[in-house]
């Protein structure tokens, strides 16, 4: 584990039509805690930009608000789980996370992604060419040290095991609404903890 004083910076990384808004209580709950925290505002939000576009800006965002070479950890909520892979498993965030961290995101897909046609959308469906190509090799997440963390709850994620991936550490929390778990004090404590787990050596 890292000395109190010695905690990586964390970015985080929001999910479809938020903004950076929506991390205000994590944001203050890992402060008060030590943590240096980063949050990306994606623009758009709302599916017209394909994801591997929004990873791009998620890209941009990290070389400028951190030093170069700097390690970190990162955390996706929802989408914003799918934008952190494309970075890390395409644009080579895999160097430089040290812990990686999603949030009821749909790792397989969600069939709620059906009611609409937008790019983004339509590359969280189940199948997508999009979450085909990540899967393919998820086990390169296993050089980092990675956890999902869930609701069986989850209306938005459909079926919410979706969110779970065969490689590292899964955590169930029973929030019951998608929205919450970015929020509720035991979604917070879950992050905490995941973000307190040794470093793997490399």
């Amino acid at each position: 584990m890292n000395p109190s004083d010695q905690l990586n910076p964390v970015v985080l990384v929001h999910g479809l039509t938020d903004t950076n808004v929506i991390f205000k209580p994590m944001t203050a709950y890992l402060q008060k805690h030590g943590w240096a925290v980063h949050s990306v505002n994606l623009l758009p939000s709302n599916g017209d930009c394909e994801l591997d576009q929004l990873a791009k800006q998620l890209d941009t965002f990290i070389k400028s608000a951190l030093p170069n070479q700097q390690p970190f950890d990162l955390i996706g909520f929802s989408m914003g789980g799918l934008v952190s892979r494309y970075y890390v498993q395409r644009l080579g965030g895999l160097d430089r996370v040290q812990r990686f961290i999603t949030i009821a995101s749909p790792h397989n897909g969600t069939l709620t992604a059906h009611f609409s046609q937008r790019p983004g959308c339509v590359q969280m469906r189940p199948n997508s060419p999009f979450l085909n190509d990540l899967n393919r090799d998820v086990p390169m997440l296993d050089q980092l040290n990675f956890t999902s963390i869930w609701t069986p709850m989850d209306l938005m994620i459909v079926p919410a095991t979706s969110s779970q991936l065969q490689v590292g550490r899964t955590i169930q929390v029973n929030v019951p609404l998608h929205s919450w778990m970015v929020q509720d004090v035991r979604g917070l404590q879950a992050v905490a903890n995941a973000l307190r787990e040794p470093v793997q050596n490399r």
